[in-house]
């Protein structure tokens, strides 16, 4: 056992490395690099993609392979933006890194807080974060545990107390040893708990996984049954054969949907990166489109985290020419470094004015400090109702209390000999009145999230009644529903709870975690804002996780967002994107999704009646870059600012359903029509094309109602271009032009089209929520 004094010897340092207990456990709780593209590479989607696309290699259909770099550019898109987010936060890292000061062979010496063992004497001041989990041998310290708890209050730790790995010295200096390293580190234990990876909660990537997956139930034995049609009783080649059954399964897959959505979300991204906001999983930015509660933390999110003097009320006229001396000999005299004496320190100059003789440091237990100044007397700095009798303080001090603000009072004596168990008789000298500041614009924020029908939870480790108040003070409604949690002991209490409070104190990490699922339980989409370690366990269980950028390292590795400014005002920014996103992908999904229908409805009709398939990949491949990728690409970054209330796949399917069926209908019409009149196959080919052009132009121009300027634009020069592309690479199309025989038709069929299209709409598109 390491002496108290001297500390480990150098061979006893040893022998606990080469058991591994070092202090240089491996804290990273973010996804790796290789899982990262794993999950982007590795997916059901590309597997379908992929298959096809080897099928027509092996035949040398090479022109029909462009397909691929739709899936390859979704991949690339996924994994960059993922790369780049973990490689930010890895930059973002600031804890404890630092040098620590330990005994060893009787020697104080610096080391990395990674190369601490157990059982070292490590040396702590005021100002350092605890590396381990300690106990204290020697000296007196107090300790903020806010990242821990989430309880401001300042902790005192004197001989045999424990401290925590993760919480700061903020007065004092003391000896500890080290009593647990690296993964049993209670910050630690806490973090590795929120380790396991949630899957993304995205509609949208949801909604083109159930696709695929029904794809992937009928791909395979339509692939066959149409592969089989086509070589043995169509009389076509090997190569034809695997082209003309690849078109048909290529067009059930909406792989240009996946690229639209990769974009929209990476466009969002990038937008919001310029607004300070790091986007660690962009799905995050969609699913934040869907939260309607909002849990946040009181210090650090509501507030700036940041102490500040607000107002000095001196009370003693004689000493109004000099008090400002007086507090500035005091701040240089004392040692005091916590969170509230820091803001007395920014506020009165640090200067030797008048020397001090004996320095009591302020202590959270007697909650007061002083010294005696020369030719001054002794000055108290403390809690007002610790320094004066209740009956004897000043309105102002209730009137301060009752606003949320913390207030301290300054006492004088004549007495010169003080002693930390009995404080000298005092005359009130002022008022310090210091404010943890509300975020500039939070009053706004939380009214918009109202606007919006976004329920806001104020969920902090503080005094229920000090995180009431600043509530109060940010403008959020039901600020008086407060409760403490620590009075309740189970998890059916706690859970009980939520709907009848909005302020809940003096939560512990595990309570924060059962809130956000009892939330989760009733139906809502929640998203959680948190600095510190005792959020991650809550954090990890939200359905979108918001960290602040000078909180906790955990905290910033397991979120989906991180705020690089600590400013939860920019939230509505974020909301903004994701209502953007979703509200233009739903918008133009109907274009992506009628080539799914009628290429599943073709494929059937093709296997029933032994006809190969109509199209080729590359035809395809075409509308997915003129009609699908052109129009919708540019529609994305329209702001739509609208509440998401439509779920996406059933909108997009039904809008997309009566485009389908004209398809079919003109492709059925045109086979039949032209076998009577002995029409050419390429005549028949090309006239189904130019009517699919036709159908499909027609999605994309009801996409863009109502007409503005960048609307009429996209929707001409989509039905015009892709018209123009179609002659100009007939070749590689494999079509022709319009005959004297098929013109006429297919201006009759534009037509009916058309109407038969207003009446589908009708009857089958019956909400205008998306029109």
């Amino acid at each position: 056992m390491a002496n108290k004094l001297n500390g480990l010897t150098s061979e006893e340092v040893q022998l606990r490395i080469s058991k591994n207990q070092q202090n240089n456990y491996n804290e990273d709780v973010s996804k790796s690099t290789k899982d990262i593209i794993k999950d982007n590479t590795f997916t059901l989607f590309n597997f379908l993609n992929l298959v096809i696309g080897i099928c027509l290699a092996l035949v040398g259909a090479f022109s029909n392979l462009f397909f691929m770099v739709i899936i390859i550019m979704n991949v690339t898109i996924g994994i960059i933006q993922e790369i780049r987010a973990k490689n930010l936060i890895a930059k973002l890292s600031i804890i404890n890194e630092d040098r620590i000061t330990v005994v060893r062979n009787s020697e104080e010496i610096e080391i990395s807080s990674t190369d601490i063992v157990l059982d070292d004497i490590v040396k702590l001041i005021a100002g350092d974060q605890v590396p381990s989990d300690m106990v204290v041998v020697q000296g007196f310290v107090e300790a903020n545990e806010a990242l821990l708890t989430g309880e401001s209050d300042l902790i005192k730790k004197e001989l045999d107390t424990q401290l925590l790995s993760g919480s700061f010295i903020s007065s004092g200096q003391c000896y500890a040893k080290v009593t647990h390293v690296g993964k049993d580190n209670y910050a630690t234990k806490i973090a590795n708990e929120a380790k396991i990876h949630k899957p993304f909660n995205s509609e949208l990537v949801s909604s083109i996984r159930k696709v695929a997956k029904f794809t992937s139930y009928v791909i395979v034995p339509l692939g066959i049954i149409l592969f089989v049609e086509a070589f043995f009783f169509g009389g076509g080649s090997l190569k034809n054969s695997v082209v003309a059954s690849a078109a048909a399964l290529l067009g059930m897959l909406p792989k240009g949907m996946v690229l639209l959505i990769m974009i929209a979300l990476a466009t969002a991204v990038a937008k919001l990166a310029k607004k300070q906001v790091l986007v660690q999983d962009m799905y995050s930015v969609e699913t934040l489109a869907h939260v309607d509660v909002i849990c946040l933390d009181k210090t650090g999110t509501i507030t700036e985290g940041k102490m500040k003097v607000l107002e000095t009320i001196i009370l003693a006229d004689e000493h109004k020419d000099n008090f400002n001396q007086i507090m500035s000999s005091y701040m240089y005299a004392s040692s005091d470094n916590n969170i509230t004496m820091q803001a007395i320190r920014d506020y009165f100059k640090e200067e030797e004015i008048f020397q001090a003789q004996q320095v009591i440091s302020f202590s959270s237990e007697r909650k007061w400090g002083a010294m005696v100044l020369d030719s001054v007397g002794t000055i108290c700095l403390g809690a007002p109702e610790r320094l004066f009798d209740e009956e004897s303080l000043p309105s102002q001090i209730n009137e301060a209390q009752e606003e949320g603000y913390r207030v301290l009072m300054l006492g004088i004596s004549s007495e010169t000999m003080i002693n930390e168990n009995q404080l000298p008789n005092l005359t009130p000298l002022a008022i310090i009145k210091i404010d943890d500041p509300i975020r500039q614009n939070a009053n706004e924020t939380l009214a918009y999230l109202k606007e919006e029908g976004v329920d806001i939870k104020v969920i902090s480790g503080d005094n229920p009644v000090t995180v009431s108040n600043v509530a109060r003070r940010a403008g959020l409604e039901g600020y008086e529903k407060f409760i403490d949690l620590s009075e309740l002991k189970t998890e059916e209490e706690v859970k009980a709870v939520v709907k009848d409070y909005r302020v809940f104190g003096r939560v512990s990490p595990q309570q924060k975690k059962m809130l956000v699922q009892e939330l989760k339980e009733q139906g809502h989409v929640v998203a959680m804002t948190g600095d510190g370690v005792n959020d991650v366990l809550a954090l990890k269980e939200a359905d979108c996780s918001i960290a602040m950028a000078e909180g906790d390292n955990a905290t910033r590795q397991i979120s989906n967002l991180v705020l690089l400014n600590s400013d939860f005002t920019t939230l509505p920014d974020v909301l903004f994107e994701g209502r953007r996103v979703v509200n233009n992908v739903t918008k133009v999904s109907s274009i992506f999704f009628i080539k799914t229908i009628y290429s599943l409805i073709l494929s059937i009709l093709c296997a029933l009646s032994a006809v190969t398939f109509p199209f080729i990949p590359v035809q395809i491949t075409l509308l997915d870059l003129a009609i699908e990728g052109y129009p919708a690409f540019f529609l994305q970054f329209e702001n739509d600012k609208r509440k998401v209330t439509a779920k996406f796949l059933p909108t997009a399917l039904r809008r997309a359903l009566p485009n389908a069926i004209l398809v079919v209908l003109n492709v059925v019409f045109i086979y039949l029509f032209g076998t009577m009149n002995n029409w050419s196959t390429i005549d028949m080919t090309t006239l189904m094309y130019y009517m699919l052009i036709a159908v499909s132009s027609m999605a994309v121009i009801k996409a863009c109602l109502p007409f503005n300027l960048l609307r009429a634009f996209l929707a001409v020069t989509t039905t015009i271009g892709t018209y123009v592309a179609a002659m100009l690479f007939k070749n590689l199309l494999e079509i022709s032009v319009l005959t004297k025989e098929t013109l006429p038709v297919f201006v009759v069929l534009v037509l009916i089209s058309i109407v038969l299209k207003l009446v589908l709409d009708r009857v089958i598109v019956k909400e205008k929520r998306f029109a």
